[in-house]
């Protein structure tokens, strides 16, 4: 097996675990991140949002699959099903995360899903309404900056 795709291994182990510490090692200080919610940049932003989104999952579950890796690149597919607590409604959401490395670690790392299947989940009728819609994304994503910018305050 390829070392970085023994290093998708750990990250994801890791994230089974819900251990934020241990996904954040997984990255370059220099690393970016982007989804569908966040457009983060350094380990310890992304570190910050993994370890709201661990703490907040209590019942998160999640499994990946598909993981490939060489000296340049890396992909995984992976499902998380937990409950969105803004609305305390289920989700069951899959992505596809693609990988770059730097010095034997993960350099970017993007996560692609759908947002309007997400958002039907997540937010009921105004995601099933309005889950394709620019403005919706928008609206999630300044929540979601707004929700770790409070976070961090509080770590601090």
């Amino acid at each position: 097996m390829h070392p970085h795709e023994e290093l998708l291994h750990r990250f994801y182990q890791a994230f089974q675990r819900r251990d934020w510490h241990a996904m954040t090692m997984c990255y370059h200080p220099q690393v970016t991140f982007q989804d569908a919610a966040f457009s983060l940049t350094g380990a310890p932003e992304i570190g910050a949002m993994w370890r709201m989104l661990c703490e907040r999952g209590h019942d998160l579950q999640l499994t990946y699959s598909n993981v490939h890796a060489d000296d340049h690149q890396g992909q995984a597919d992976w499902e998380a099903r937990y409950t969105f607590s803004q609305t305390k409604r289920p989700v069951h959401n899959r992505i596809q995360a693609r990988f770059t490395f730097s010095d034997g670690l993960i350099y970017s790392h993007h996560d692609a899903f759908s947002f309007w299947r997400w958002s039907r989940q997540a937010l009921g009728p105004v995601g099933w309404l309005l889950g394709w819609s620019p403005f919706l994304q928008r609206k999630v994503q300044a929540q979601a900056a707004k929700n770790l910018q409070q976070f961090r305050a509080k770590l601090a």
